[in-house]
């Protein structure tokens, strides 16, 4: 299976280990650690999310990830934010009972209410030992701490709620203009009851957050793109997506306001730049029935995975007032002016790293590499030099000491040149440079593509100039003379 095959890539070239910490009895369900090259790799996702929400003039900020018990009563968190479980009466093996009833029951519609969820429990057997399961309860999934001795906090379930407390910062910051952006890029905590499917359901993740304040009667009328891209839209009431131009959605009231319309298209041309494969992205409306208690319309941005299907990568949030109106009042703090409404996009940063791990793996009967979008490989360029005498280390270290100024390097001399090949391939390395003999007498070396393994002689002197245009997606033959005689 492609999954047990990437997992294994993963673990073995380090970009994912877990789960953590590993060395004390195999580690905790729902926390990984991000290896060299997997934290190389999420960098490079974060830094697209990054630059596509400044293009658009979100400016980032940065909360504390601790906040006392009445923040997260004022967000309804504390109140609303739980799963139902069931214990099993014999093995105490604990379940979420949504999800079982879904897996044991899954031509039974699953309703999210105590007696509903009870009377569907009762036709379940313990997957692990067939006993009878106990009564559903309420599981809080906030992970409760306490600041000094003894006041009662929380750690963020997301990052959204710290990045509302400052409204009155901003509306100062902005000198009163609305609409304005900001966004956070950090880590949340959800106390999970069993996670599963590997980093797509963790205790602790990265979120990636952008609030757009805009008052209400401004929503219908201000956009913030050209809304001419055509997305793959579900809605709540239809199987399958239509390809439909974000204009057209709005005259079909597939969408309410413009401003929502924009910050979904925003949200995609982010999802489609960190280079996800589009043929297996679909944006889905919520049930309004399953919507969250803030929201007036929710859609999310699906990524369909070769292990677990169809898994969401970014949600697009309209929040209307109900959060700042709630900090003001629990505060007791007079937000300046008319109450803004905000549209919220969260994306899900290990989410999004995976889906591109996955979306680049490729095997052949001789070769396994993955083949990320240009300059999106967590090492951009590694230097080799062909053997280890002769001057060539020496000169090889002089070229690398050279582009690690600009580009994400890795110098490695240890064994063949056609073994340092293939695992430069198994990590994605975008360009693989060789100093030989020839690279003494000329100053020309050897760079190797990893999309075709075709080779190309280029001075070295020119050799940053080269690798810009590769990275910026040039013809990778038309940069250089070809080299025929090639390793593999």
């Amino acid at each position: 299976m492609a999954f047990d095959k990437v997992s294994d890539l993963a673990k073995r070239r380090g970009f994912i280990w877990g789960p953590s910490p590993n060395i004390y009895n195999g580690g905790v369900s729902g926390f990984y650690d991000w290896g060299i090259n997997g934290k190389l790799l999420k960098n490079k996702v974060e830094s697209v999310i990054r630059k596509g929400f400044s293009s658009y003039s979100f400016f980032e900020v940065e909360s504390p990830t601790i906040m006392p018990k009445i923040v997260w009563e004022a967000s309804g968190h504390y109140s609303n934010f739980f799963d139902f479980t069931v214990e099993c009466k014999k093995c105490k093996s604990t379940y979420r009972a949504d999800n079982l009833i879904k897996e044991s029951l899954p031509n039974e519609k699953v309703i999210l209410e105590m007696s509903s969820l009870e009377k569907q429990i009762k036709k379940i057997k313990c997957p692990n030992c067939k006993s009878p399961l106990e009564n559903i309860k309420k599981y809080s999934l906030m992970m409760s701490t306490t600041i000094g001795s003894d006041k009662e906090s929380f750690l963020r379930p997301e990052t959204a709620t710290t990045t509302y407390l400052l409204y009155p910062e901003y509306h100062r910051f902005f000198r009163t203009k609305l609409p304005f952006g900001v966004f956070q890029i950090g880590k949340a905590y959800r106390n999970e009851v069993s996670p599963r499917q590997h980093v797509f359901r963790t205790r602790e993740f990265t979120q990636a957050e952008a609030q757009l304040f805009i008052l209400k009667k401004d929503k219908s009328n201000i956009s913030l793109s050209d809304l001419k891209t055509k997305l793959p839209l579900l809605s709540y009431d239809k199987k399958d997506p239509i390809d439909i131009e974000m204009e057209k959605a709005l005259k079909n009231k597939m969408l309410k306001s413009k401003a929502y319309a924009s910050i979904l298209e925003i949200a995609y041309e982010i999802i489609a730049n960190i280079g996800l494969d589009k043929k297996r992205i679909r944006i889905k409306q919520h049930h309004p029935d399953e919507l969250a208690h803030y929201a007036l319309d929710a859609w999310d941005i699906e990524y369909k995975t070769e292990r677990f299907g169809w898994m969401e990568v970014c949600g697009i949030h309209d929040r209307q007032d109900y959060d700042l109106k709630r900090h003001s009042e629990y505060s007791k703090t007079k937000f300046p002016g008319e109450i803004p409404h905000i549209l919220e996009i969260a994306c899900g940063v290990e989410r999004l790293t995976y889906c591109l791990l996955e979306n680049s793996f490729r095997e052949e009967k001789d070769r396994v590499w993955l083949q990320f979008p240009r300059g999106m490989g967590p090492i951009d360029v590694a230097v080799l030099p062909l053997i280890q005498k002769d001057g060539l280390p020496e000169k090889a270290k002089q070229v690398f000491k050279m582009l690690e100024k600009n580009f994400v390097c890795l110098y490695d001399e240890s064994g063949s040149i056609g073994r340092r090949y293939a695992r430069n391939d198994e990590i994605g390395t975008t360009i693989t440079c060789t100093i030989d003999h020839m690279s003494l007498k000329d100053n020309s070396i050897t760079l190797r593509d990893v999309y075709t393994t075709r080779q190309i002689r280029v001075k070295i002197s020119d050799l940053k100039k080269v690798i810009d245009c590769i990275m910026d997606g040039e013809d990778f033959l038309k940069l250089g003379k070809e080299v025929h005689t090639r390793v593999k």
